[in-house]
């Protein structure tokens, strides 16, 4: 194929593209696929290095908009200027979309947010006779209702634009099989493909050297004074720091397991590791979460927040002798790529037990282990440590991981999604 009839798709992320991985994978699988990449999103941290220097990669990134918080400011101006940055967004992609990129073939948007973007999406693929690709990673509504209640009329408003824009896709992918179901059942679209978010090859157990040079790297930022006779049991939290994470959980039982702990060194027992609890990325909460934790007095149980560099993250993740996931689903159908990434880097997984969902991809007692309280997330990291690094418990559930290698992302990518964009 001639590259000037070599097929385009453009990707479309109303966000900080950088911390996009799923559509950074999308991304990257086209361009390996030797399609035309152009990505139209919000600037923010860099892209993977893969996608920066791919000759098949044009990232159209503008400045993402200012951050109205209604705390900050009066509700009614909140929403008035909510209001026009949605204009402008719409002004913005509709720019974009139309007129700077060259025509596509398909047009594949993130969603949510669903606001402009499922209609700018629709509106510019019917424009240029390009096919529009929707990837539910949720539901935009779901993730409104954690700011406004169900039944506002904002709420409502939403929730019918998503779901008549929405079944107006030509093609559509999402991330598990309950949110398949739903869309086939309540949206009328039966033909939804799921896609499970798979680790990237980069996500492995990362060699004891890389580990001893990544500890000591980033030590410097943390608040932690390491034991050079006992190593500390690494706990690894990655997260976007948004309402959707059960932070203040995580809170309580850090300081219940670390009265258990100094029970258990009171009663005169080998000494229990201390646990740092890593908590890694950015979002609106961190800082917070950060003044909270600032205010812990416990002992053994240490709670560190650390921004990792792209290149970083799966070695950090890979060094993890734990994951912990605090997701909290906001619709009940979602599933959090962390999974797929501490999985992938062979480490089992506590995880906040939210629904039915999330037994496609976590297996309690096999690759992990589900709480739903605070007592029992204590009680769990307290029985997997005791013992540490030689616990029975914790090394069953890790030995299951590694037994079984995880499919990686292109190759599932190549199976479920690669089929829609070889259609012309």
């Amino acid at each position: 194929m001639r590259p000037d009839h070599r097929r385009r798709v453009v990707v479309v992320v109303l966000g900080d593209f950088g911390r996009s991985p799923r559509m950074q994978y999308h991304a990257l699988a086209l361009a390996e696929s030797e399609i035309e990449v152009d990505v139209v999103a919000y600037d923010g941290t860099p892209p993977l290095p893969a996608l920066r220097s791919h000759p098949y990669v044009h990232l159209h990134l503008f400045a993402p908009p200012f951050p109205w918080r209604r705390s900050t400011y009066p509700r009614t101006l909140v929403l008035a200027l909510m209001g026009l940055s949605v204009c402008k967004q719409s002004v913005q992609l509709l720019w974009r979309l139309g007129l700077r990129v060259p025509k596509p073939a398909f047009i594949l948007v993130q969603n949510p947010p669903s606001i402009p973007t499922l209609l700018v999406g629709l509106i510019t693929a019917r424009m240029r006779a390009a096919k529009l690709v929707i990837d539910w990673h949720n539901f935009g509504h779901s993730m409104l209702a954690l700011q406004l209640k169900q039944g506002h009329l904002v709420w409502r408003m939403a929730r019918w634009y998503e779901h008549a824009i929405g079944r107006r896709g030509d093609n559509h992918l999402c991330v598990s099989e309950a949110m398949r179901s739903e869309l086939a059942k309540r949206w009328g679209i039966p033909e939804a493909v799921v896609l499970y978010d798979y680790p990237a090859s980069q996500f492995a157990p990362t060699q004891s050297h890389l580990r001893q040079d990544l500890l000591r790297r980033i030590g410097a930022g943390l608040d932690f004074i390491w034991d050079s006779d006992r190593r500390p049991a690494l706990i690894v939290c990655p997260t976007s720091w948004t309402a959707d994470e059960d932070f203040a959980l995580l809170l309580e039982a850090a300081v219940k397991c670390d009265d258990m702990i100094s029970h258990h060194d009171r009663e005169g027992m080998a000494p229990f590791p201390h646990l740092l609890i890593v908590i890694t990325g950015e979002g609106p909460l961190r800082d917070y979460y950060r003044r909270e934790i600032a205010g812990l007095r416990t002992k053994k149980v240490h709670l560190q927040t650390l921004w990792l560099d792209p290149e970083d993250y799966p070695l950090m993740v890979g060094a993890a002798d734990l994951g912990l996931c605090c997701h909290r689903s906001a619709s009940g159908f979602d599933l959090p790529m962390k999974l797929a990434d501490l999985i992938g880097a062979g480490a089992p997984v506590l995880a906040l037990n939210y629904g039915a969902c999330l037994a496609e991809r976590l297996h309690d007692g096999e690759n992990g282990l589900l709480f739903e309280t605070a007592d029992q997330l204590a009680s769990q990291l307290y029985e997997l440590f005791d013992g540490f690094p030689s616990g029975p418990r914790l090394n069953k559930l890790r030995d299951n991981v590694r037994r079984s290698p995880p499919v990686r992302w292109f190759e599932a990518w190549t199976m479920a999604a690669a089929p829609i964009f070889r259609a012309i």
